[in-house]
């Protein structure tokens, strides 16, 4: 459904009816939805009023105190939906822009380079440049380019991010699975795990990990190799967490190993190696700042550094 294909009615309706009946719809209130609009609850009472009087449509019934969505309130939110998360979006653009200033960054980084990575970066990249004020959030692959599209991010360091015709990609360096276990899990160890060690192993799992997560499948495939997922959620920190209580060994990336690691707890690369590559991605007729520029490189000789073999 796009705004295109819209009914007529949904056409005849302004923005601000949208919201509110979206509000009221998915709160279940009349307060609720003033709550979340941050309005009065006569003025969101005002506006539902008219929009069903303008629509010739009954959109709630009053039962035992509680407004219910009617049948025709039902099949206006199918339309509803998608042009508010569009109209939004188009509001959340909007204000980006006017925010742009080459002395904020606005960085997007994948959840495991948020633990340790990125935070050592970004203070002493202030260090150097006080004046350089940061917008941090963690980013999984499927949200890269709406972030960058909205202008929420600047700039965006992932691992082997997805490929779009409006995406620059820039190799940053290359990073490692490595096997997250509890020493009492695997004795004598060497410098590396054969991946045919992991066979018929209780791991954590990782459901929805992105590329690097369908690489360590697809290379278990090739092995003919099958663990036993005992846990599985959706991301490395998670899991990482998840092992040092005990819940199994677990695959996450070398970032992730190094922040979480603690006497008890141990990490070694596979064998065969799992490799990808640390990228850093912005829009194609966006480029970045020339304080971003001296921070990617400055984040990219961090990774470097902190590349050391495993302990």
């Amino acid at each position: 459904m796009t705004a295109a294909r819209a009914s007529p009615k949904i056409d005849a309706m302004r923005f601000r009816q949208i919201e509110v009946f979206h509000a009221v719809y998915t709160t279940g209130s009349i307060s609720a939805a003033a709550r979340a609009l941050h309005v009065s609850q006569p003025s969101v009472s005002k506006v539902l009023h008219h929009t069903q009087y303008q629509l010739g449509l009954s959109l709630f019934t009053l039962v035992r105190g509680r407004l219910v969505a009617t049948d025709e309130a039902h099949a206006l939110f199918v339309e509803v939906s998608e042009i508010f998360e569009r109209l939004t979006s188009l509001q959340k653009t909007v204000g980006n822009i006017r925010n742009v200033g080459g002395g904020h960054i606005r960085l997007g980084v994948v959840p495991s380079l948020g633990l340790h990575v990125a935070p050592l970066a970004i203070a002493r990249f202030r260090k150097l440049h006080p004046e350089v004020t940061f917008d941090v959030q963690t980013l999984h692959h499927d949200a890269l380019f709406q972030a960058l599209y909205e202008r929420t991010c600047d700039v965006a360091i992932a691992y082997d991010p997805p490929l779009h015709p409006r995406m620059k990609r820039r190799v940053l360096d290359m990073g490692q699975l490595m096997l997250l276990f509890r020493e009492d899990e695997l004795a004598d160890v060497g410098d590396a795990v054969p991946i045919s060690l992991l066979d018929g192993r209780d791991m954590v799992g990782l459901t929805a990990s992105g590329p690097v997560g369908d690489a360590f499948t697809a290379e278990l495939k090739r092995h003919d190799v099958v663990i036993h997922e005992v846990v599985s959620n959706q991301t490395f920190y998670i899991a990482a967490a998840l092992t040092r209580c005990g819940a199994g060994m677990t695959v996450v990336d070398e970032f992730t190993a190094r922040a979480g690691c603690e006497p008890s707890v141990r990490f070694r690369p596979l064998d065969p190696p799992i490799r990808f590559q640390i990228e850093c991605v912005f829009l194609e007729d966006r480029p970045p700042s020339k304080a971003a520029e001296e921070f990617i490189a400055l984040l990219a000789s961090i990774i470097q550094e902190i590349r050391t073999p495993a302990a």
